[in-house]
């Protein structure tokens, strides 16, 4: 075989594995610290990229992530992820300021802005964040009672993601969001608001109904208040009317009297003796046997006048032909 053949087979196979372990093609989102000689040399990006085999290698960083059972579970890369992803911690047990026991699991959101820092400044950033998570989140649970901490769940949220999101910095990592995802409480605590509860609605319920029976009340006495006014106004309309009726007969009387030459004192006593005689047969249903008053005995008087002022009719009408 020709020597110049022989370098050129041995030159392309050298190229070949040069370009083997040289080639490193990132992919999208992703990135690759690369160190020369035990020392941090670059970054690598997406693409298609070329290092010096043997004396660039990437480095690898350790990743922790949790199962669906909730078990860490810890791998080694060399290729760091920078998109957001999130971190489910499981539940772990806190006290409140008020001393009541609860379970409070979350996910926290974050994103890898400096992946130089990732890999220098803290030799686990997942495990970093989660264990800062949760020791920020025992804190602040703890300087909150229970009522306050179901209430102001986002307060709280908005707390953890300023400290995280300040302690990231310094470990190339952006905290995103941080959310609470459940507070589980103890059964006896649970039991007991659940009495609350029924007790509060109980209380709105009955303060519904007595405000609602108040208000019917205030209306039928206001319903009862105008009516008895409308009839009051009523009655006193219809007694009007009556007195002036009456006043208008008795002037009547009195005027046809005048003309047929009767004075008032006679008119008046046939107007007696006929309130004498619509009294009687009342006075006579009220029993068997009938006591008249003392002044029955002017009734005669009455009677009589009332017969003169009649037969006085009769004559004039006679005269006149009007009887």
């Amino acid at each position: 075989m020709d020597l110049t053949l022989i370098v050129i087979i041995l030159a392309v196979i050298l190229v070949g594995v040069f370009l083997a372990q040289g080639l490193r093609i990132v992919q999208q989102s992703e990135c690759m610290v690369i160190e020369r000689l035990g020392s941090f040399h670059r970054v690598l990006q997406p693409g298609v990229n070329l290092i010096i085999p043997f004396l660039d290698v990437p480095r690898t960083v350790t990743v922790q992530r949790y199962d669906r059972s909730g078990k860490p579970v810890t791998t080694q890369t060399n290729r760091i992820d920078q998109r957001e992803t999130v971190l489910d911690f499981p539940g772990q047990s806190m006290i409140t300021r008020d001393n009541v026991a609860v379970t409070v699991n979350g996910a926290i959101y974050y994103q890898v802005v400096d992946p130089q820092s990732v890999v220098y400044q803290v030799e686990n950033f997942v495990l970093a964040v989660d264990t800062l998570t949760r020791t920020t989140l025992r804190s602040v649970v703890g300087n909150r009672d229970l009522d306050d901490l179901l209430e102001n769940r986002d307060e709280v949220n908005q707390r953890l993601l300023e400290i995280l999101d300040q302690a990231g910095e310094k470990w190339g990592v952006k905290v995103t969001r941080v959310e609470i995802q459940d507070i589980q409480l103890p059964e006896e605590v649970e039991e007991a608001m659940r009495l609350q509860m029924t007790a509060e609605r109980k209380r709105r319920a009955t303060v519904t109904e007595a405000n609602g029976y108040r208000e019917a009340e205030v209306q039928q006495a206001e319903g009862d208040k105008q009516a008895a006014v409308l009839r009051a106004e009523g009655d006193k309309e219809a007694s009007i009317r009556r007195a002036e009726g009456e006043q208008q007969a008795i002037e009547t009387v009195l005027k046809a009297g005048g003309d047929r030459g009767l004075n008032a004192e006679r008119v008046t006593g046939y107007l007696m003796g006929l309130e004498y005689l619509k009294t009687l047969p009342n006075i006579a249903k009220e029993g068997d046997r009938v006591f008249l008053p003392a002044e029955f005995s002017q009734l005669g008087g009455t009677l009589g006048a009332f017969s003169d002022l009649a037969t006085h009719i009769r004559e004039t009408g006679g005269s006149d032909g009007k009887a």
